[in-house]
């Protein structure tokens, strides 16, 4: 059974109706409410002022923090307005809540720049808590894969890379040209150092960063992008790119070869989907992802969060329904695109001129 809590105050009657409304939902579902949170509770419902947003300290990777908060429309995008606020609550979702008149937007905020919405109307509570709990449900029960095992075992002839590196710092940097790489949120510029300690504690990240890429190595192994790291300069060995080599399903975990000369960064949080879509399909040679659309294209029914295995699993299975999964095209739900190629250059011949830097939100 999954649990839940809710955390925080509410400042409007109709933040606590819907505080209510979250907590018969969710327990009408199977969720087992705590009135206080234990140490590995799955879910947190956040409840946080605009003026001190209060972060909810989680103590596992596990628990999956959705914020939420009363906002108001402005001019410019609501994601633009919202988005800081996911960060500064330090949270995994974030359900931004604006009333004009007699009308009541309810925004769902991502990592990963998400922005989709639902209508409350009053009468409508059923309606409205089912569509809310569907949104969420799927999401909070995911399971991430972010952690990594490194071994200094990478042989001293790579150090500096080979041929597959080396294109894939050309790919990132013909990726940065298409204007296909988003600049990354300035996270420190929201974050106290003591809270930037606390994401790299739980999640390993200092920044925010969109898309990643990667090259097959031999049939065991791939080259993959660090987390966080600039895709249009990709140059260090065990810092901008990584060697992944396994995973361990035991620890959830990545495995990864790095030199023993330096400390390492970590790969980028979809390896463990690009090294399913490797493992099952040995005519992939490269796999890139971007936060861009292509019209038309298959797409995951859900937007589970990058890194977990529920979204790995369900774009490797859209790949092996393709026809050729070795050249696939898959959208991401309110996210982006996956491709696979029998290479980096065939990749490109494919989506140049195609792509629309504006992923559509549903």
């Amino acid at each position: 059974m999954e649990s839940f809590t809710i955390y925080g105050s509410y400042n409007s009657s109709f933040l606590e109706r819907l505080a209510q409304g979250i907590k018969n939902k969710f327990q009408s579902e199977g969720y087992r409410y705590y009135s206080e949170p234990i140490d590995h509770i799955r879910l947190v419902f956040n409840f946080i002022d605009p003026d001190h947003p209060r972060p909810f300290r989680r103590k596992a990777q596990a628990t999956f923090v959705v914020s939420i908060m009363e906002g108001h429309k402005t001019e410019e995008p609501v994601l633009k307005s919202a988005y800081p606020y996911l960060v500064r609550s330090l949270s995994n979702h974030l359900v931004y809540i604006c009333h004009d008149h007699e009308n009541t937007d309810v925004y769902f905020i991502t990592p990963e720049q998400g922005c989709y919405k639902i209508k409350y109307h009053p009468g409508e509570e059923d309606s409205f808590y089912r569509k809310f709990y569907e949104r969420l449900d799927p999401l909070a029960s995911s399971q991430l894969v972010i952690n990594n095992q490194f071994y200094d075992d990478l042989p001293e002839q790579l150090w500096k890379g080979d041929e597959n590196t080396e294109k894939l710092s050309k790919a990132g940097k013909r990726l940065d040209q298409m204007n296909l790489l988003p600049a990354p949120f300035p996270i420190q510029e929201y974050l106290s150092s003591r809270d930037l300690k606390h994401l790299k504690r739980l999640y390993g990240i200092g920044g925010l960063s969109y898309g990643n890429l990667s090259s097959r190595k031999d049939n065991r192994s791939f080259w993959m992008s660090a987390a966080g790291c600039n895709k249009a300069n990709l140059k260090k060995i065990g810092q901008d790119i990584l060697l992944v080599k396994g995973y361990d399903s035991d620890s959830k975990a990545m495995q990864i070869s790095v030199p023993s000369n330096l400390t390492p960064n970590r790969v980028s949080v979809d390896a463990i989907e690009h090294w399913m879509i490797y493992s099952e399909h040995p005519d992939v040679g490269a796999i890139i992802h971007i936060h861009a659309w292509i019209d038309g294209v298959k797409a995951t029914e859900i937007n589970y969060p990058c890194g977990t295995i529920q979204l790995a699993q369900t774009v490797a299975e859209l790949i092996k329904q393709e026809p050729e999964p070795a050249r696939a095209i898959i959208g991401l739900k309110n996210h982006g695109l996956t491709i696979t190629g029998p290479d980096l250059d065939d990749i490109f011949e494919r989506i140049e001129g195609r792509v629309m830097p504006q992923v559509p939100m549903v």
